[in-house]
């Protein structure tokens, strides 16, 4: 008897604890988390977002609470929101515990991988006022990171070099959503193999490796620099992604990949 007993209370328990009541108004502390509010249906209940939150346009519109500096503890209580949107790996904790000790939400994300990012819209989905925005976002997401796999699988991989900066020479491992990024366009990561996620290298480890192609965050100007760091040392083919695309953890790495597939499709197969 007991036993069902339990049973009962845990079937009552469940649907309660399944989905978060909708947020009445919320803030973002990353730009990547502000997108994803509002891929989620959000939106409209964001009142306050970190420095540089500039998608979709009517971000920008709204009251940066946080920078590198830190987060404005007192703007964002004057906010009033019962949802805080959080980066642990980006945030500093002590302002955020306060946030908590106050009875304000704080919830973190930080996706480290495509799947990731359609679990971190789901989640949000279940705060939004219309769940089925995320939940539908999620599902697309997941769709067409799916074909893309499947439509440039490669056999054998082109070798290829992620690029962040010069003096010092970064890159990325297997561990980084831009790896990701190249593994689903049918490229090998040559650093895929590094013990941290965003390792120093230098000049003589990458000219060893021999990579077919170099990609890199920017535009036509950063491109033109690798170029030139390269030139006569490395004939590699270099390949600007869209910076924000690029290098954040939201819904638009979806275009990165798109822009960056076609490129590596049209190389020779190795």
């Amino acid at each position: 008897m007991f036993r069902w007993f339990c049973l009962a209370l845990c079937c009552l328990w469940l649907p309660l604890t399944a989905t978060a009541a909708p947020a009445q108004r919320v803030v973002s502390l990353a730009p990547n988390l502000t997108e994803l509010a509002y891929a989620a249906g959000l939106g409209g209940q964001l009142v306050g977002v970190s420095a540089y939150s500039d998608y979709p346009p009517q971000a920008s519109k709204l009251e940066q609470v946080a920078n590198w500096q830190g987060i404005n503890v007192e703007r964002i209580l004057t906010l009033k929101p019962d949802l805080v949107l959080a980066w642990r790996g980006g945030n500093p904790q002590r302002p955020l515990d306060q946030l908590t000790s106050l009875g304000i939400k704080v919830l973190y994300l930080d996706p480290q991988n495509a799947d990731q990012v359609a679990q971190a819209l789901e989640q949000l989905a279940s705060y939004s006022p219309s769940p089925a925005v995320g939940q539908n976002a999620a599902k697309a997401f997941r769709q067409q990171w799916q074909a893309l796999k499947q439509k440039y699988h490669r056999q054998r991989p082109v070798p290829a070099f992620i690029q962040f900066g010069t003096q010092p020479l970064f890159t990325a491992s297997a561990a980084t959503m831009q790896s990701e990024v190249l593994e689903v366009c049918g490229a090998k990561n040559i650093f895929a193999d590094s013990r941290i996620p965003w390792p120093q290298v230098s000049r003589e480890q990458v000219l060893t490796r021999q990579p077919q192609v170099i990609v890199i965050s920017g535009g036509k100007s950063q491109k033109q620099v690798i170029e030139d760091y390269w030139h006569s040392l490395l004939k590699a083919q270099v390949i600007a992604l869209d910076a924000d695309w690029f290098s954040r953890a939201g819904p638009r790495i979806l275009l990165a990949a798109q822009q960056l597939c076609p490129q590596l499709s049209a190389l020779p197969q190795g």
